[in-house]
């Protein structure tokens, strides 16, 4: 992939790292704000869905956090000049599958492949 491809897809993931890394703040933020906004005696109702809205919070949050492992991880690709080569396979990534979804780490043949045979790829994080 040449440098001019490779920048553009820098752009893209720059600009993801920093809107994931606002919404993990954001999500933690709000799972807190709910656990420490106590006004008062509440009945089990009251007290339940608050443990259900703290743990969407929290879940969502997690959520965040994969998916800006996975820009953090597409980023590092680029810097060791790997990004757009499939894990699996070591073919190139098309194009309009990385537009599509910048962080991808394989083509669409051996994403499928996995998803049908559930194959878990062990995946480290930074």
């Amino acid at each position: 992939m040449d440098e001019k491809k490779l920048e553009h897809y820098r752009k893209i993931l720059r600009e993801q790292l920093r809107t994931r890394s606002e919404n993990v703040r954001e999500s933690q933020a709000n799972a807190l704000e709910m656990k420490s906004s106590d006004d008062g005696p509440k009945d089990s109702v009251d007290m339940s869905l608050l443990d259900v809205n703290q743990e969407i919070a929290l879940r969502l949050g997690e959520r965040e956090s994969r998916m800006l492992a996975d820009v953090d991880q597409a980023l590092l690709r680029i810097d060791e000049g790997s990004y757009g080569t499939c894990a699996r396979c070591g073919e190139q990534i098309s194009e309009r599958r990385l537009e599509a979804l910048p962080t991808a780490r394989h083509c669409a043949a051996c994403q499928e492949f996995i998803e049908q045979n559930g194959e878990m790829e062990e995946i480290s994080t930074l």
